[in-house]
């Protein structure tokens, strides 16, 4: 077999690109946070660039990986609301800043309970990220999923403070939370965790560098008594690329216990403040770089053009008859479901809507009905951020979302959770199907978060286990 040129190697990779929903121009309106500026993208390709080759697992030996971290750490500190004694670290991204902090309060509360046989507990609103779930499952932890208000999106904090018992080695509020964008009550539900000296963190992996300069957001950060701890995401409104992210502490002792140490065997001593041990700093730079470049002023700027852009789309959505927005965001990420209040023959899908709209050119972001704990449904919805090149695009989104609107309204919704599963042999294969979506690079995502809806949850995770496998899988 002949060896590939460089060139040939960069236009087959340029090939795959293809099949790729598009990174830039305010397209897809989840996944990817654009700025719109060119020089960020080329400031970061040059800084990771310039750390290709740095390992970092080991900052006495590439010096330049602590040093940026200390940058990235007080830039955070400073616009989350820390003081001198926060500390942290940069970690891959949300899910890990989350699975560590995790860790730490699971730590600290095997410390407080020696000895006991009772399983620590998670109590988080059930519009927390998934990522609490995962690192439960990966800890050995449960998570008590408090039921929110379907129509607001959030709960009032005694709800959740109902759960809090010595069980609980965390309590959790968001943000904003992702699916629905709105504030959970940060304040009381931090004031709760304090009187039973139990650990409080605030997941502002969406909101971290947004929020601070958001007009309007009540105090959700670490200048809140009772914050322990809080994660924001430097790939999200940090506009830096995948994957970086920044978790703090207000208490080193509790950011100690999410470190890994071991001289235990004849190697060189472990240390790792992370889940990985080797890993890349290209991430770490690149957030670095772009971070360093806008500095709080660059990002009060690209803030106030996402508030621009989200006021513009709320107009848009708020004419749109048959749907209506869920709760009252905070910040740019906004979900969109059925109007209730009207006629069936007025009402407007919000996942057939999504189909519409991205035959317009713009993908949203379906999400499943839940029934929760209490019996009550979140209704299916419709999720779109909105970021600075969003206001590039105004006009032909705005379109988009109002003729689309027009095409579905009427339709009758797809399955919901409330008719039950369908037969068995309504059941697609997941195999085959990944295998046609692969091939034709099309999936009816309408039709999966139906099947979600219809089925028993466990039994739709597989599924979807089973799919995703599949399409990623190699090829005879």
């Amino acid at each position: 077999m002949t060896q590939p040129t460089p060139d040939q190697v960069l236009a087959q990779l340029a090939a795959y690109r293809e099949h790729d929903a598009p990174t830039h121009g305010g397209r897809v309106l989840s996944y990817v946070y654009d700025s719109g500026l060119a020089e960020l993208d080329e400031l970061a390709g040059a800084a990771a660039a310039q750390v290709q080759a740095v390992n970092a697992l080991d900052p006495t030996t590439f010096g330049s990986v602590a040093l940026m971290q200390a940058d990235l750490v007080t830039f955070a500190r400073d616009v989350l609301g820390g003081g001198p004694g926060t500390v942290g670290a940069v970690t891959s991204g949300g899910t890990e800043s989350i699975l560590l902090a995790v860790l730490a309060a699971r730590e600290r509360w095997r410390e407080r309970h020696p000895g006991s046989r009772a399983t620590p507990r998670i109590v988080a609103p059930s519009t927390a990220h998934a990522a609490f779930h995962k690192a439960a499952h990966y800890l050995g932890l449960e998570v008590t999923a408090v039921p929110v208000d379907p129509a607001s999106g959030t709960l009032p904090a005694a709800r959740l403070v109902e759960h809090l018992d010595d069980a609980t080695a965390l309590v959790v509020a968001s943000a904003p939370a992702y699916p629905h964008g709105v504030l959970d009550p940060v304040a009381e539900i931090a004031a709760a965790a304090t009187a039973r000296d139990l650990p409080c963190h605030v997941d502002a992996c969406v909101g971290g560098f947004v929020l601070p300069w958001w007009p309007g957001a009540e105090a959700w950060d670490l200048s809140v008594p009772g914050v322990t701890s809080i994660s924001a995401d430097l790939h999200k409104f940090g506009y830096a690329p995948k994957g970086a992210s920044v978790l703090l502490f207000t208490d080193p002792d509790l950011d100690r216990a999410r470190y890994y140490a071991l001289t235990d065997w004849p190697g060189y001593p472990v240390v790792n403040p992370t889940a990985l041990g080797s890993r890349s700093a290209m991430s770490l730079a690149a957030a670095w770089a772009v971070v360093t470049r806008l500095g709080p002023q660059g990002y009060a700027g690209l803030t106030a053009s996402v508030v621009e852009a989200t006021a513009s789309v709320r107009q848009v959505l708020d004419r749109v008859r048959g749907l209506r927005l869920v709760g009252e965001p905070v910040g740019p990420l906004l979900a969109v479901t059925t109007d209730p209040g009207l006629p069936e023959a007025e009402r407007v899908d919000p996942h057939a809507w999504a189909t519409a709209v991205a035959r317009r050119g713009f993908v949203l972001q379906g999400q499943p009905a839940l029934t929760q704990a209490d019996g009550t449904t979140i209704p299916r919805s419709t999720h779109l951020t909105i970021t600075p090149v969003t206001t590039r695009v105004l006009a032909e989104l705005g379109r988009a979302l109002t003729d689309g609107a027009d095409d579905v309204r009427g339709r009758p919704p797809g399955p919901a959770a409330a008719e039950g599963p369908p037969g068995a042999g309504a059941l697609p294969d997941p195999v085959a199907l990944a295998h046609a979506a692969r091939e034709s690079g099309e999936l009816d995502l309408a039709a999966v978060l139906a099947l979600i809806e219809g089925l028993p949850r466990e039994q739709s995770a597989g599924l979807l286990v089973d799919f995703l496998a599949a399409f990623t899988a190699p090829r005879a």
